[in-house]
């Protein structure tokens, strides 16, 4: 297995790592959009948090890493079957990272007839796709711009059922295919589908480093990283560890956290000001907002959380206006300064 970059060694792009570790902490968030220019550490990144985040559960044996603690509507078939009888054995394996590439056929990612069952022994038994393996974890699409119409079809409906529903050649099949959806790609190369756009929770903007110390530190500890793998690693260690730790106690005291109707006003009173579309920026930027809270060991959700979270919630919900030739952000970070004061 390849050695990781370290999360903690990752130079600069402080809005992407933070969104990430939010949709890690509450995955119903709806997983992050990276849009940028290339080679500033997007696929890094993801794969360092994967790294980061315990082990965890399965049912041996189980094509779709299904949680042997889950109620039972969130188990595949076979799991199902075999939970009354006691007999589901269990594993420790990492988080799943399943790259989704370009060229992949609508087969590949949700799952097909097994050819090899269906020649050989005359069964018809289902092959899992790529949507199976993410399950519990990331599925990562590099350029998701340029991703084939179909499968961001197929996409949409498991993202918004959290189930993955075959019906072909005789077959029919659900599994269960939750996962944080993690999407990459260059504006320059083509926007995104509306109705996939408004899938992503949270949408962040990263850039090249302009200033000479941050690209020199980028490619020392590049450089330093693919020299000896395991000493980088080591050296950073404590540090990735101190994440670990935050990221496992924000899941455990999220539940915990407060709301406060004033706080439910505030963002509804951003999102109005904004003309977001629907309801799901509001509920989206409460989340995040929770989830930052959590992060930050705090116990209610307030102004300030709201503040550091609005622009990755909300810069993608906007309609354009053909008055204000301001970019998403700033038109963003206009509306807080309005509402919130400097």
């Amino acid at each position: 297995m390849p050695t990781v970059f370290p999360f903690s060694a990752i130079v600069g792009q402080d809005e992407m790592k933070l969104s990430i570790l939010i949709a890690a902490v509450d995955p119903s968030i709806g997983g992050v959009l990276v849009f940028g220019d290339r080679g500033t550490g997007k696929s890094t990144a993801i794969r360092a948090l994967a790294a980061l985040l315990p082990k965890m559960r399965v049912v041996a044996g189980c094509s779709y890493n299904c949680d042997p603690e889950a109620p039972e509507g969130a188990l595949c078939e076979a799991c199902r079957e075999a939970r009354p009888e006691r007999a589901l054995k269990t594993r420790l394996v990492p988080v799943p990272v399943v790259d989704l590439p370009l060229g992949a056929t609508e087969d590949r990612v949700i799952g097909a007839l097994d050819l090899e069952s269906a020649l050989t022994r005359g069964e018809k038994a289902f092959e899992p796709g790529l949507l199976a393996r993410a399950h519990r974890g990331f599925l990562y699409i590099d350029e998701a711009n340029l991703l084939e119409d179909h499968l961001v079809d197929a996409l949409l409906d498991v993202a918004a059922s959290g189930e993955n529903v075959v019906e072909r050649e005789g077959l029919s099949v659900r599994h269960p295919a939750r996962f944080v959806l993690v999407g990459s790609g260059n504006p320059e190369e083509g926007e995104l589908r509306p109705q996939l756009l408004d899938r992503f929770g949270l949408s962040v903007e990263v850039k090249t480093p302009t200033d000479l110390p941050t690209r020199v530190d980028v490619v020392r500890r590049r450089d330093e990283f693919e020299r000896d793998p395991a000493a980088f690693v080591a050296k950073w260690k404590r540090k990735d560890g101190k994440i670990r730790r935050q990221l496992e106690t924000a899941r455990t005291q999220l539940r915990e956290v407060e709301v406060p109707d004033e706080t439910l006003e505030r963002a509804a009173q951003l999102c109005m000001a904004l003309g977001t579309d629907g309801l799901r920026g509001e509920l989206t930027l409460i989340r995040a907002a929770r989830a930052l809270a959590a992060l930050d060991g705090d116990e209610r959700v307030g102004d300030t959380h709201l503040k550091r979270i609005a622009a990755p919630a909300l810069r993608h919900r906007l309609r354009r206006n053909p008055l204000d030739d301001a970019g998403s952000t700033t038109r963003v970070e206009r509306a807080v300064e309005e509402l919130f004061g400097a």
